[in-house]
Parts: structure tokens; sequence; C-alpha cells
């Protein structure tokens, strides 16, 4: 994209971050969905310049590149011939991940913004607190420029990318029935299009469920929409996650084996599909969080 993206930035992006940060629940920071990640917009924070700082001791402290930062903070561009001037005391608003803010263009979704930018849409559906119609979004792993084009960051190109090879398995015993597969779906209660994180197997309630892999619990209690649900951290940056459960039969910190008991399967939470099911999610650690991958790739049994 080029000058009417550049302008974009220059011309309205301070106040609409100054907005963000005084309101967070305006329609261009939404609260998260429950069970959701508090969206991007809503996680921005300002920092004062302190003297001795530079625009790379800043970027760094936040673990992001200094573009990102540039491009959130136009004013910083106002030095003489365009350099790049740091002043003492300033205010700058820094962003959780390397990214940048757009507006989605009147007519357009932001789907066909995520594919324009090439980012992936599950990935901004949840970096954007899995809003259904966001106006304004954060695009992650995009790189400002100065000259008003934005590309892919290198920082981004593990996102989402998992170590298959570590993680392979079955929640059941039994191959069991898909009720409602990974991906984008219409929500059988609603009739609203919506992205499913994970796959839910149909099973009877109470049925056990299993570890897919060795590993170790992150979590063992109700959350949110998932119910009663179960995080497991494997190696190679891996997650599964065991949700809608009736019981729950272990504890943080619990070192479990493959095949080992966690729980049964239940209807607790606000399950999507109408019939008893297992929730089952893996999800890859990346810069931008726990990202949700097509559980398919890992299901063997």
């Amino acid at each position: 994209m080029t000058l009417p993206f550049r302008q974009l930035f220059l011309c309205s992006l301070v106040s609409t971050l100054g907005l963000v940060s005084i309101l967070p629940n305006t329609n261009s920071a939404k609260a998260a969905v429950s069970g959701c990640p508090t969206p991007a917009l809503s996680r921005f924070q300002r920092h004062k310049v302190v003297r001795g700082e530079t625009l790379e001791s800043i970027a760094q402290r936040y673990n992001l590149i200094p573009t990102t930062i540039i491009g959130m903070n136009p004013a910083l561009q106002n030095g003489a011939a365009g350099s790049i001037y740091v002043a003492v005391g300033s205010i700058l608003q820094i962003p959780p991940y390397n990214g940048v803010v757009v507006e989605v263009p009147r007519g357009e979704t932001w789907r066909e913004v995520a594919a324009k930018y090439k980012v992936r849409a599950d990935s901004l559906f949840e970096v954007n607190g899995c809003q259904q119609d966001p106006r304004i979004v954060f695009l992650p792993g995009v790189n400002w420029s100065p000259n008003g084009v934005v590309t892919k960051s290198p920082l981004s190109t593990n996102i989402g990318i998992p170590n298959r090879a570590s993680l392979s398995g079955y929640p059941l015993a039994q191959l069991a029935t898909i009720g409602l597969a990974y991906g984008w779906q219409i929500n059988p209660a609603t009739g609203q299009v919506f992205f499913h994180s994970g796959v839910d197997l149909l099973a009877p309630i109470g049925t056990d469920v299993q570890a897919i892999a060795p590993g170790t619990v992150a979590f063992a209690n109700d959350q949110g929409t998932y119910g009663k649900l179960v995080i497991i951290n494997h190696s190679g940056g891996l997650q599964s996650r065991y949700a809608q459960l009736e019981s729950i039969k272990v504890s943080v910190g619990q070192q479990v084996k493959k095949g080992d008991l966690l729980g049964t399967v239940g209807i607790s939470g606000k399950p999507t599909s109408t019939q008893p099911h297992l929730h089952f999610e893996v999800r890859s650690s990346s810069s931008l969080g726990w990202v949700a991958e097509d559980p398919k790739a890992y299901l063997k049994k």
C-alpha cells in the first residue's frame, strides 16, 4: 500500500490511539469476547522518554523493532531532514507486538484486510479480541516504513509454524465423529459466522479424556466459555487444550504421560455443538502468544 496508508497513519493514528487509551470500550477497541484474548488495541502502553534513552533502547525494552515504534508515533519524524528524534519527556505509544494499525475501509471486511496484508485470518481474529466487525484493527507482524509501504516482518515468519514431529496422539480411547471442525464455521445456535479454534469430538458425557502426548499441566480449572478446561504444555513450543469437561482429574504442575487420564467429557461452559463432545485444541507458541492450529495434523489414533 502506498501514500493513502501513510496519510491514514500520519493524520489520524495519534488521535485514534489516544481514544484507545482513554476509552478502551469504544468500537475501535472493544473488550474481548468471553474466552478470547484482550484486543491488542486495548493493550497499548505509554512510555515517557527519559534522558539517555534512544529509539533502539526503547524498542529493545519492549521486544519490538524500531520501525514499529516510529509507525505508531508520527511525531518522531519531525526531526531535521526527516530524521528520527526522540525527545526527553515525550510520550510514546507502545503496542504489544510488532505490527501496524489500520482502519478497515468502508465496503471491506477485516478478512479482506487480512488477505491484503497476508496476515493469517485466525491470528488477526484472536489478536483483535475475536470481534465480529471491528473498524480499526491491529495487524501483527506487518512492518511500517517511511515511504508508506508496509511489509511482512521477518520476526513474524515463525507465527503459527508448529513442530508437528513432537506432538501426535488422540484424546479419546475411540475415534470420534467430528461435530464441528476447526476454522470458519456457522454457529448452529445463532447463524453467525465465527472462527472455531479447535475441533469438537462427539462423545457421551463421562467419557475419559486422555493426554495426547507427554507434558506439564499448565491450567486445570473453569475458564469462561471453555468451561472446565485442562491445558498441557508440550515440548517444541506446543500446547493442547481439553475443554467443556465434566470433571478434571489433574492439577497444575503435574507431569503427564501420553494416555494419562485428564478428566471426563461434559457440557460445561458454553459449547457451540449441541451434542455432548470434547472441545480439543492445539496451539503453538509465537510472538503473539499461543496461536491456534488445525488439530487434524496432530490427531493420530
